[in-house]
């Protein structure tokens, strides 16, 4: 019986020695190759949902405008959305909760100073409507504006 022999093959591959890619083939391979596309960039997309509902009555629309107004448009300039919602959780007692809100759509970028910012509308939100919660979620999603 006879033993063969391994064979190892290798190969070069000389053309990036030979001829570099250019800064704008670079470029546009790291565009193709990014998540967010050619068009799009890295970006965090934060809903803030505020009830309507408190102790005293329901937050006219007024009231949310002036807060709009006073307290999130001097932190988010650039843009912001705004709409109407329905709520409803359940309560301790078993029984559903129906509430009308407002929730607020940002996209921002992720720096310590929108983080505080964030918190800051939150609690603003909270003191102002004695108010329980807002509920606030962040995600990263790509975007081009």
């Amino acid at each position: 019986m006879r033993t063969l022999t391994p064979v190892v093959v290798i190969l070069i591959c000389l053309a990036g020695a030979v001829h570099p890619p250019t800064r704008a083939a670079q470029a546009s391979s790291q565009a193709a190759a990014s998540p967010c596309g050619p068009m799009g960039s890295a970006h965090m997309r934060t809903t803030l949902y505020f009830g309507l509902s408190r102790p005293a009555g329901s937050i006219s629309e007024g009231q949310w405008q002036t807060f709009l107004r006073q307290q999130v448009t001097p932190r988010f300039p650039d843009g912001l959305t705004v709409w109407q919602a329905d709520g409803q959780w359940r309560r301790p007692d078993g029984r559903i909760n129906r509430e009308r809100a407002k929730v607020l759509l940002l996209v921002h970028d992720e720096t310590a100073a929108v983080r505080s910012a964030l918190a800051e509308i939150v609690k603003a939100y909270k003191l102002s409507f004695q108010q329980e919660s807002v509920l606030w979620e962040s995600a990263p999603v790509c975007a081009a504006f």
